[in-house]
């Protein structure tokens, strides 16, 4: 497994690392077997959240006793003091340790200034071992831009895939200047790119780039692994793919980040808002079971709140985009 440089932070981190998002979804059994292989097989670095249920739960079960030989990278949402000091001693208890490597402010509104009460408090727990790095995740240019160029977060975390723009993609080179480790989530764009050696290959030609993998089943990790042992090279046909992934997904468009959950009638938003983008990229019948027409059908509860829509980082019309895949999903299913 290589590793390389993680930005100032000198640490040593593998370039295929672990998203702990898809755990949520297994068994504790589960969810430790894979990350213990995943372990074995190199990767050393593991990205959660306070805010992702019990992932850090699941991974201090599973790597509590390896401490040393990973790097835990942990979020809080909070930006006060009580909040984030009651957010680093739940997940402490959770990952079973007594300090977090890079701990990040999670999709802040605004870049937390040095005189903030939550920077502060970043900066209190750094003193006191409690974290070892203060980094950013975020989904909005302008505020990654802000963040990397003000020379006080250690690291980004910033969606970074072969459907970024070019604008986005001139964060990687910004990084590289400030010396910042890069963490890029949504590597295969919240499910959007079925076919990992695209993503694998377009990120691999950034030397400083970390993609983060979010990895449900043993086959993802084994292919991760494989192509880690074996890295695609962006071949023409490579290249051709990813331009016709951009052709047929260009424009506005739900990347699944989950911002906008939870919805007050439990629509399932960040799937629902790209139905029609899976149904032409994964098993149809997937997505057409009675279970996931009824879930679109929630579509029809939608009261027009906007709470999805004034969390958007992308700034969509969720509302309207809603209603706009509920139509197409029922003229599709009225095909079947």
């Amino acid at each position: 497994m290589e590793k390389i440089r993680f930005g100032s932070t000198e640490l040593m981190v593998s370039r295929t690392s672990f998203g702990g998002i898809p755990i949520q979804r297994l068994t504790f059994e589960e969810s430790t077997s894979l990350l213990r292989k995943a372990y074995d097989g190199g990767i050393n670095l593991i990205d959660t959240s306070r805010i992702y249920s019990d992932s850090e739960a699941r991974i201090g079960e599973a790597l509590s006793d390896v401490r040393k030989n990973i790097v835990i990278c942990s979020k809080t949402p909070s930006l006060t003091r009580d909040g984030i000091l009651k957010d680093i001693e739940t997940s402490l208890s959770n990952l079973k340790t007594d300090y977090i490597d890079v701990y990040q402010f999670h999709l802040p509104a605004a870049v937390p200034q040095p005189d903030s009460e939550g920077y502060k408090t970043m900066l209190e727990l750094k003193q006191q071992k409690m974290i070892r790095h203060i980094g950013i995740s975020c989904h909005d240019r302008n505020i990654a831009a802000q963040a990397i160029t003000s020379g006080n977060f250690e690291t980004m975390q910033y969606p970074l895939n072969p459907l970024s723009t070019q604008e986005e993609l001139s964060l990687i080179e910004l990084c590289q200047k400030h010396d910042m480790g890069l963490l890029a989530m949504k590597a295969l764009s919240g499910g959007l790119i079925t076919n990992a050696a695209v993503a694998f290959a377009f990120l691999r030609q950034y030397k400083n780039v970390v993609p983060i993998w979010g990895i449900q089943h043993t086959w993802e990790l084994e292919e991760l692994l494989q192509h880690e042992a074996n890295p695609p090279a962006l071949t023409p046909e490579l290249q051709a793919e990813i331009e016709q992934y951009r052709k047929e997904l260009s424009g506005s468009f739900c990347r699944g980040c989950a911002y906008c959950q939870p919805c007050p009638v439990e629509i399932p938003i960040f799937m629902a808002a790209r139905m029609s983008l899976m149904l032409n990229r994964a098993s149809v019948p997937m997505y057409t079971t009675p279970a996931w027409q009824e879930n679109m059908r929630k579509i029809e509860n939608c009261t027009g709140c906007g709470q999805c829509k004034g969390k958007c980082p992308y700034k969509l019309d969720i509302p309207e985009l809603l209603k706009s895949e509920l139509a197409h999903y029922v003229e599709f299913c009225g095909k079947l």
